[in-house]
């Protein structure tokens, strides 16, 4: 069977690592491409290098741009190397334009897209990331799902379990297998940088809607020098927010901004935090893995089992609020870290890359065109379950599916009109 990887992006190679560590113990062929959505791939290639990822096959360059301009240098490429390369499917992970043009192309071109970490949802159409998410997981013949709460999404957008696969989420691999690494790597680190463990707080700062928010980043920059004033801040700095940081003139007086840290480099100043504030999404899911409080910079979240099992703190952009409520989890960190611990992790017990892989090798994918001649319409429908719970139903193919918000899901077989007027 013949693979092929689209990744673009630091997040998406740490991400795709176990995926394709898995691929490689089975032996199956693959063609790794990688789009260039992050140009300097001298950064990238750290990430490459520390997770021990082979070279791409293909290096599109696309650099940067608009988000259509971007996207559409990305589907031009691809489509040319999907046409000579000729895999049965293609996929990608996350929510980049990237991913957004690799669904588009793959699909178009009649070949099948599987989307690693499907079904997460902020619910923010304002941001790209949502609306490359709902479009990539509409046309994937195959969800990869990473919980629970991800199929449940998954199912309330019609889309039919046989597209779907509950396999956790590969972050927690990539955790689980360099924790070794990391503990030992964190005396050098800290070292260097003059901290101490559970003495200093960390910052992240990336996302379009704040950065490219002058009054946002204002704020947020405002918050980190007054915390700093009490507490080490290190902020390892993207370089969109370096270069947005000197366009809105915010000031970083006693903040102590690092440069862009590899990956191991990174856990390492994760794991020893007292807390994170952040904006990204990853960050939450390994903060939470490795039992760090978590202070996240907006107003939604597309990770919310870490909010509801009180890890994680969403704060938005508000000066005051991010000040009193990382204050609040200074004070009560330990009572956080041991609620974070006792919890089972929503993410998966770190062979998610494995199932994945299992799942690509085992199983014919295609795109299927639909025969309605001689029922033109799909059911769908409302019922309440025994409990008086609400369900969604609709009848795909000839098996009722029914899920159940933030619930467990599962499948009824047999005509769906039968089932669905057996109401209680």
């Amino acid at each position: 069977m013949s693979l092929m990887i689209v990744a673009g992006t630091r997040p998406e190679l740490i991400k795709l690592a176990p995926v394709i560590k898995s691929l490689n113990e089975l032996g199956l062929d693959y063609t790794f491409v990688w789009s260039g959505q992050h140009y300097d791939y001298r950064l990238s290639r750290i990430f490459l290098e520390q997770l021990a990822l082979p070279n791409p096959d293909e290096n599109l360059g696309v650099g940067s741009g608009t988000h259509a301009e971007q996207t559409a240098r990305l589907m031009t490429a691809l489509e040319k190397v999907i046409e000579r390369r000729k895999p049965e499917i293609v996929i990608a992970e996350g929510d980049t334009n990237t991913v957004l043009a690799a669904a588009m192309t793959s699909t178009k071109m009649g070949v099948p897209f599987a989307h690693v970490e499907a079904g997460l949802r902020s619910w923010d159409r304002t941001m790209p990331e949502e609306i490359n998410r709902v479009v990539a997981d509409s046309l994937a013949t195959m969800n990869f799902a990473p919980t629970e709460l991800a199929v449940v999404n998954l199912t309330h957008e019609g889309i039919d379990l046989g597209r779907i696969e509950l396999v956790g989420n590969t972050v927690v691999d990539v955790l689980m297998e360099n924790l070794s690494r990391v503990k030992e790597l964190k005396p050098k680190v800290l070292n260097e940088l003059g901290l101490g463990e559970n003495e200093f707080l960390l910052a992240t700062v990336h996302r379009q809607e704040n950065t490219d928010n002058g009054v946002r980043l204002r704020n947020i920059i405002s918050a980190l020098r007054e915390l700093s004033e009490e507490i080490p801040v290190v902020f390892p700095m993207h370089p969109r927010t370096t270069s947005r940081i000197g366009r809105y003139g915010a000031l970083l007086e006693g903040i102590k901004v690092i440069e862009p840290l590899g990956y191991l480099q990174f856990l390492s100043l994760l794991s020893a935090c007292l807390a994170v504030l952040t904006d990204s999404g990853g960050v939450q899911e390994e903060a939470f893995t490795l039992g760090i409080p978590t202070v996240t910079l907006r107003y939604n979240t597309e990770r919310p089992e870490t909010v509801r099992l009180g890890g994680n703190y969403l704060v938005g952009a508000n000066r005051d609020e991010i000040v009193e409520r990382t204050r609040h989890v200074i004070e009560r960190r330990d009572e956080i870290v041991r609620r974070i611990r006792e919890a089972e992790n929503p993410f998966g017990d770190g062979r998610s890359g494995e199932r994945i892989a299992k799942i690509l090798a085992s199983r014919k994918f295609e795109i299927r065109s639909s025969d309605t001649r001689t029922d033109p319409y799909i059911t769908y429908a409302l019922r309440k379950n025994f409990s008086g719970e609400i369900l969604s139903m609709y009848d795909s193919g000839g098996v009722a599916v029914a899920s159940k918000s933030l619930a467990k899901f599962f499948t009824v077989r047999g005509p769906a009109s039968r089932l669905l007027t057996n109401s209680p």
